[in-house]
């Protein structure tokens, strides 16, 4: 238990007109530090999660987080990258500046802005989030990643139309209560189940329900040595952090298996001394419902192709035994990418003080966060505690 998270900011995830890159970052940053209490002169060094790949015109970014005060001048500030699990690499860079002594308190951001890039560019943009050398020619961009994951999943396992569509309804009903979520709306599951004009095929047996939406939105969370944390109202404790990284080609792995999602999961879950029984609830990355089905098995709720079987039996409904995605998930909430394992970050925050609002499940104890990066590339779990 080296940090924990003192303060946190959310903007709404949407299309948000009259927004940029930089004043979203300006937003989040303001109400962090000023929801954690602490000045700006405070902040020992900042982090800036931001995957852009194209979708922004400015590519050097990180110092747009000084733009929030002037007493954030010429402090430490960095930007990195890890695909869609940026946000979480921000998150765990700050953990480890304060583990090393390098910091006392870190500023952490997470940023997109999508939706002023044509469609063509976007799919384009997050392909590069593949390995372009046997990966790119994949009909429909990164869709087509994941149609191509989801049709051999049901070639080995039998067809899951069921259980997509499951996963689908189960995320948008949690997003009816997420005053951030892009999308607010209850569309059960006949509506997610059937392919129609309004929920057209998108790529392989994917329907436009099981995809993830694009999205603009940021997220900040204020980290703090354990010791400093104590003086604040608020403090939530890393119990676990783990950063597991795997090969980039698909065709050096098994795709369908997640092994990167499964060994970071068994590292952080040792690390924080519990098992998977003990969360509360988990915030998990569904880009698409058939990367939360292979996650269910991954993080060891389901053996291998068994994973229908828990959304079936309401076990990761939010009156579940282990809740995954109150949050309505990156289905409902949307998924601006460099922003995504910032907001899991102030989105299990959230419920650990109970002040999740909607949201709120009953006295959570234990939070699990999952963000990726590509198709279970880059993976980050973080166990999270509060504290105070």
């Amino acid at each position: 238990m080296t940090a924990c998270i003192v303060g946190w900011a959310h903007s709404p995830f949407g299309k948000l007109a009259g927004e940029t890159v930089e004043s979203l970052i300006v937003r989040v940053a303001g109400d962090a530090l000023a929801d954690a209490a602490i000045a700006a002169k405070d902040i020992d060094e900042i982090v800036l999660g931001h995957f852009n790949a194209g979708f922004s015109a400015q590519d050097f970014t990180a110092s747009l987080v000084l733009q929030a005060s002037p007493d954030l001048r010429f402090k430490r500030a960095t930007r990195v990258e890890n695909a869609c699990a940026a946000g979480s690499a921000a998150v765990h860079q700050g953990l480890k500046a304060i583990a090393a002594g390098a910091a006392r308190i870190v500023l952490v951001v997470g940023v997109e802005q999508m939706t002023t890039t044509p469609s063509a560019e976007i799919g384009r943009n997050l392909l590069k989030a593949s390995y372009l050398r046997e990966e790119a020619d994949i009909d429909g961009g990164f869709a087509g990643i994941f149609g191509k994951i989801a049709a051999l999943y049901f070639q080995r396992w039998g067809d899951q139309s069921d259980a997509l569509a499951r996963i689908a309804a189960k995320n948008h009903k949690n997003g009816v209560d997420n005053p951030y979520a892009q999308i607010r709306k209850d569309l059960g599951y006949d509506f997610c189940r059937a392919e129609s004009e309004k929920n057209p095929i998108v790529a392989g047996p994917l329907k436009r329900t099981d995809c993830s939406l694009v999205s603009d939105g940021a997220a900040a969370v204020v980290l703090a040595d354990v010791e400093t944390a104590l003086k604040f109202k608020k403090a939530i404790v890393f119990r676990g952090a783990q950063h597991v990284q795997d090969f980039l080609p698909m065709s050096k792995r098994d795709v369908l298996k997640f092994e990167g999602c499964a060994v970071a999961w068994q590292r952080a879950l040792a690390q924080a001394g519990i098992t998977l029984k003990d969360l509360s609830f988990a915030e998990v990355h569904d880009c698409f419902t058939i990367a939360e089905l292979i996650e269910y098995e991954a993080m060891g709720l389901a053996g291998e192709g068994q994973g229908a079987r828990v959304i079936a039996e309401g076990t990761v409904n939010k009156d579940g035994a282990l809740p995954i995605n109150p949050s309505g998930g990156l289905k409902a909430k949307g998924h601006p990418i460099g922003a995504t394992g910032v907001s899991m970050h102030a989105l299990a925050a959230m419920q650990l003080t109970g002040t999740a609002g909607g949201m709120q499940l009953k006295d959570p104890k234990l939070g699990g966060i999952f963000n990726m990066g590509g198709a279970a590339v880059a993976n980050y779990v973080s166990i999270l505690e509060r504290l105070r």
